[in-house]
C-alpha cells in the first residue's frame, strides 16, 4: 500500500468506530457514513482495502463504494487538502486519484476573534441538547446549514449534499484568535464531528485560551469534556501536536474504556515516556467525564487523587485494563 495512503488511514483512524487492522492492506470499522448496524453496536462493515496500487473504501451495509481520496474528502475535508498536497509533493496520485491541483499560498492568514452565527443558547434544539448533558450552551455556537456556513470562513466543501445543522465549538489560541472550529453534529446517523482548522499551522487544541500555563493542565480527549475540568485542553485530532504546551506540567485523561485497544494503547505509551496520566477507579462505570458529571461525580476531586505516573502508573494500569 501506498505510504502516504498508510499514513493518512493512521490519522483518520481515531475518528472511525471499531477500527482495526484485518492484514497487510485491509482494515475494518463501522461505516461513518450510514452509521453502521443500528441495533448491533459492534457490527463492523467498513472497509479500506488495495486493488492494484489504489486504496479504496466500501461498505457492506449502505453499499458506499469510494476511493481513499473521496473518501478523505467526504469525511475529513482539512486532513483531506493535507493528504491531497501530500500526494502531489510526492508524486503518488496514480490515474484513479482525481482532484484540481493544490494551490500554494503562503499569504499570513487574518483571524477573527468571535463567529457570525447565533449562540446555541439561543437556538432551542441546541440549548436543549447541550443543557442535558450539563453543559454551558453560552459557550457554543448553532450553524443550521454547517456546510453553506463552513465555506463562509473557509472554502473546504467542493459540494454540498445533504448539509446539516450543527453545534459549533470554537478553537482559540492564546491570543483568542479564532484558529479554527469543529461541527458537532445533532442528526443521528452522520460524522459526529468534524474539524476546519482556519490556521493550519495551529495544533488542533479547543481551550487554549483558558489555561494557565504555570499551573497543572490536564490534556482530555474532547471539548465538552474539557468544560468540566479547571485548566485542561482537549486534543481535536489524532494528529493534534501539544508543542505549544512544552514546559508545562501535564496530565494525560483519557476516556474509562478499558477494553478500547486504541485508548489502552495511548495510555500505556504515555506511561513509558514517564508522563502523568490518570487511572480511573475500578468502580467507575461511567466511560467518559461528560457521563461522570451526569451521575454525580466531583471531577475535580476524582481527578486530582487519580494521577499516577512510573512503576505506580504501570500496577494500577494493568489492573485497570484487565476489568
Amino acid at each position: 500500500m501506498d505510504l502516504v495512503d498508510s499514513k493518512y488511514i493512521g490519522l483518520v483512524s481515531s475518528r472511525l468506530q471499531k477500527f482495526k487492522r484485518v492484514k497487510a492492506d485491509l482494515y475494518n470499522f463501522r461505516c461513518p457514513i450510514c452509521g453502521d448496524s443500528q441495533k448491533h453496536k459492534n457490527k463492523a462493515r467498513g472497509y479500506f482495502y488495495l486493488v492494484k496500487t489504489n486504496t479504496n473504501y466500501k461498505c457492506h451495509n449502505c453499499g458506499a463504494s469510494l476511493s481513499f481520496n473521496n473518501f478523505l474528502k467526504q469525511i475529513d475535508p482539512t486532513l483531506h487538502k493535507q493528504y491531497t498536497l501530500e500526494k502531489f509533493k510526492g508524486g503518488h496520485t496514480g490515474k484513479n486519484f482525481v482532484v484540481d491541483e493544490p494551490k500554494f499560498d503562503f499569504k499570513k492568514p487574518s483571524f477573527k476573534k468571535e463567529l457570525d452565527l447565533p449562540k446555541a443558547s439561543e437556538v432551542p434544539i441546541a440549548k436543549k441538547y447541550l443543557e442535558n448533558r450539563k453543559l454551558d450552551s453560552t459557550q457554543f455556537y448553532y450553524a443550521s446549514e454547517f456546510m453553506k456556513w463552513v465555506n463562509t470562513q473557509k472554502k473546504t466543501f467542493d459540494t454540498i449534499r445533504r448539509d446539516e445543522s450543527r453545534i459549533i465549538i470554537p478553537m482559540y489560541d492564546t491570543e483568542r484568535n479564532l484558529i479554527g472550529f469543529q461541527g458537532r453534529s445533532l442528526v443521528p446517523n452522520s460524522v459526529k464531528y468534524i474539524t476546519v482548522m482556519l490556521d493550519e499551522e495551529a495544533p488542533k487544541v479547543y481551550g487554549l485560551d483558558k489555561i494557565n500555563k504555570g499551573e497543572t493542565i490536564y490534556v482530555v480527549e474532547g471539548p465538552f469534556d474539557s468544560t468540566f475540568v479547571s485548566n485542561s485542553v482537549a486534543m481535536c485530532g489524532s494528529d493534534s501536536s501539544l508543542a505549544c504546551l512544552e514546559g508545562s506540567s501535564i496530565v494525560y485523561v483519557y476516556d474509562n474504556e478499558p477494553r478500547n485497544k486504541e485508548i489502552v494503547g495511548k495510555i500505556e505509551k504515555c506511561i513509558n515516556r514517564g508522563e502523568r496520566v490518570i487511572i480511573w477507579p475500578l468502580g467507575i462505570e461511567q466511560k467518559d467525564i461528560n457521563d461522570m458529571v451526569l451521575v454525580g461525580h466531583d471531577i475535580m476531586s476524582m481527578l486530582q487523587s487519580n494521577i499516577y505516573s512510573n512503576l505506580e502508573a504501570k500496577i494500577k494500569f494493568n489492573n485497570w485494563k484487565k476489568v
